[in-house]
């Protein structure tokens, strides 16, 4: 049974350089740092030809392409990351018991959580910034980064810290809450 081979490209913007270790690795820098990613897991090689990064993925049918999109789109979201970065922000929502909010070295502490005594800690990934702005009542926690993945995943643990168990979610509405996300001064 012959193999299929898929085959696109990403052009290169100006300003960033892209570096191909092995056919399988990527490392993209620009004027906001750098970021490497490792495809060595998929059927895939990489490689640069005429300010184009070009992608053959070996499997047929839908799965090829579902994959090859695949791998364009996180070389997209990566020269995106590299040039402008990404902002998640969240608010922090309470009735009765007043939340207090603050980082702590690579964790964002919550302290007060729907009146428990222990505290909630969500872990920040490497190369992400977390800063909490407190306006009178109201917090705001801005999650900044380059990399796409490793922001969404920090507000995605601030926001599971806050996750109240065993009570109606109706009514228990306490929380850490994403309402906005989007590229940015990361």
């Amino acid at each position: 049974m012959a193999e299929k081979i898929h085959r696109d490209y990403i052009e290169i913007p100006e300003g960033i350089e892209v570096e191909v270790v092995g056919g399988k690795k990527v490392v993209v820098r620009g004027p906001k740092g750098s970021i490497e990613k490792d495809f060595s897991k998929t059927p895939a090689y990489l490689g640069l030809e005429n300010g184009k990064v070009v992608v053959e993925v070996r499997w047929k049918g839908k799965r090829g392409f579902a994959l090859l999109n695949t791998i364009l789109s996180h070389l997209k979201n990566m020269f995106t990351g590299v040039t402008k970065g990404y902002v998640y922000k969240l608010k922090a929502y309470y009735i009765h018991f007043p939340i207090d909010v603050y980082v702590d070295g690579d964790y964002v502490v919550i302290k007060n959580f729907v009146g428990e005594r222990g505290l909630r800690k969500a872990r920040i990934l490497p190369g992400v910034k977390v800063e909490v702005v407190k306006k009178g009542g109201d917090i705001d926690l801005i999650v900044t980064g380059i990399d796409k993945e490793a922001v969404g995943q920090t507000a995605a643990n601030i926001m599971q810290a806050t996750k109240i168990k065993n009570k109606d979610p109706r009514v228990f509405l306490d929380g850490i809450y994403l309402y906005e996300k989007g590229v940015g001064d990361g």
